[in-house]
């Protein structure tokens, strides 16, 4: 599985937003690494850049300077709708009869192909084969017909799937989470404006105080000149569709989402670890990073039941070997995992161990793992996963293995563990991740770990009642 993407969007009282956006897109880097870039309006016309790569190498010192203007959006992109070059990086801008317009989004939609071939016999020309692109000529032809807020529930009513969107229409910058709040958004304040982000850690990096979660169907509009914003609900859902996967793997542990702590609830996950599958063995240790909170909480918790289960890392990451490594052989590949990860054998050797992860997508490299720790010298290789199994893909932002590639979509928890050749595995329970989010299951994204999902997708079984706008020529919302 890879990160979705990050988007960011600030107003500033008396300074350029070019900087601070920059500062926000270093800290949204792990949600997306193949392109990014910052858009800005000085209140006269609208400056852009955007390039293909990592923050740090998609700007220089002048790129930043050129970027005039207190207002801006920003956009950190790994693909998972459109193809993986530079038409579609973001934010995405287009200018219009009603001036300009910039888009980042965060998500991706069911409906796109079908909004997109109305808007093309309407005569609109797309440049991209992303969904941003929908988005924003969807937006720019509402506006011509009515003001912002309208045109932003035109065009919400129209689009379906996930969404969290900074949008800036001229020099005015607005924040938009779809109905279902799929995507994590949240605003905080600076000392001299407003940032709008996917993470609160982005606010953290500006010295910024976190306000809140934006809503689910909320748009957030800030004042142009930095001194506060407006917030208009413009669709009040039933029912929500968190994506819990943020809590177990996407998000900074550092970071706030829908009022949780990423960090506490990993821990709270391994925690519930241990009380529904913990295995007596000698030490814990978590597969970095994303497993070290959980293998925490589960150590905490075993040895607040008398157990003497050590917590200790004992796989160190190579921090050097990028997504970018070729491995063009099946040998090479497997060696990759001692490219990254490399045991440390006075905590393994001739011990029971117990490994921490947040997943098994393919299994290939927790097989390579168990067998790494074996070649180390572990006696016993138990595995437990913070949570469920995944038995099917998601169409939600998350680019993640199909059904035939997913080895728990058609294995059971037995095979898997023979598989892998662990001595024994277990998953966390939907129900244990629903509890520590505080959250009942139909106010989650599920699809997964259930093979149903809360919104209309061709092919696939839905968890609630739901229906995909009807899109056509002539079916427009009617004003309201």
């Amino acid at each position: 599985m890879h990160e979705k993407c990050g988007v960011v969007g600030i107003s500033l009282e008396d300074r350029d937003a070019a900087r601070p956006l920059y500062y926000s897109l270093y800290a949204l880097q792990h949600r997306g690494q193949e392109s990014a870039g910052i858009v800005t309006h000085d209140g006269f016309q609208q400056y852009s850049h955007v390039e293909m790569g990592l923050v740090g190498d998609a700007f220089d010192p002048g790129d930043l300077e050129s970027l005039n203007g207190a207002n801006g959006i920003g956009h950190v992109r790994y693909p998972t709708a459109g193809s993986v070059n530079a038409c579609c990086a973001q934010p995405f801008s287009v200018s219009f009869k009603s001036g300009s317009l910039g888009l980042s989004h965060n998500g991706n939609l069911v409906n796109a192909d079908e909004i997109g071939d109305e808007l093309a016999d309407l005569g609109h020309a797309f440049t991209s084969d992303g969904d941003t692109e929908v988005i924003a000529h969807d937006l720019a032809r509402n506006l011509l017909e009515e003001d912002l807020v309208r045109a932003v529930k035109r065009t919400m009513n129209r689009i379906h799937g996930s969404y969290s969107l900074t949008i800036m229409h001229d020099e005015t910058v607005l924040g938009v989470r779809d109905p279902q709040g799929n995507r994590p958004l949240c605003i905080g304040e600076l000392e001299d404006g407003y940032v709008l982000a996917s993470e609160s850690a982005a606010i953290d990096t500006l010295d910024g105080e976190l306000i809140r979660d934006v809503k689910p169907g909320e748009l957030v509009v800030l004042h142009a000149d930095g001194t506060g914003y407006d917030t208009y609900q413009l669709v009040e859902p039933e029912n929500t569709a968190h994506c819990f996967f943020e809590h177990v793997y996407f998000a900074r542990p550092d970071s706030t989402i829908d009022e949780n702590l990423v960090y506490e609830v990993r821990r709270e996950l391994g925690r519930k670890l241990w009380e529904e599958s913990g295995v007596e063995s000698d030490v814990v240790l978590p597969v970095p990073d994303s497993g070290r909170a959980f293998a925490s909480g589960y150590a905490e918790a075993a040895q607040d039941d008398g157990s003497d289960i050590e917590f200790a890392e004992g796989l160190m990451k190579n921090r050097y070997v990028g997504r970018t490594f070729i491995m063009p052989t099946q040998d090479e590949r497997e060696r990759a995992v001692r490219l990254k990860l490399n045991p440390i054998k006075s905590t393994i050797e001739g011990k029971s161990v117990t490994i921490i992860d947040d997943s098994i997508v393919r299994g290939t490299t927790s097989t390579q793992l168990i067998q790494l720790l074996k070649d180390a010298g572990a006696e016993e290789v138990h595995v437990r996963i913070g949570a469920p199994p995944i038995v099917a893909p998601c169409y939600m932002g998350i680019d993640m293995a199909s059904r035939d590639e997913l080895i728990a979509g058609n294995q059971s928890v037995d095979e898997i563990r023979d598989e892998i050749e662990a001595d024994s595995l277990s998953y966390l329970s939907i129900d244990a991740i629903a509890e520590t989010l505080d959250k009942s299951r139909a106010d989650l994204c599920l699809g997964c770990v259930t093979g149903e999902y809360p919104y209309d997708i061709d092919g696939e079984a839905t968890d609630r009642d739901v229906t995909r706008p009807d899109i056509g020529t002539q079916s427009r919302p009617a004003d309201d």
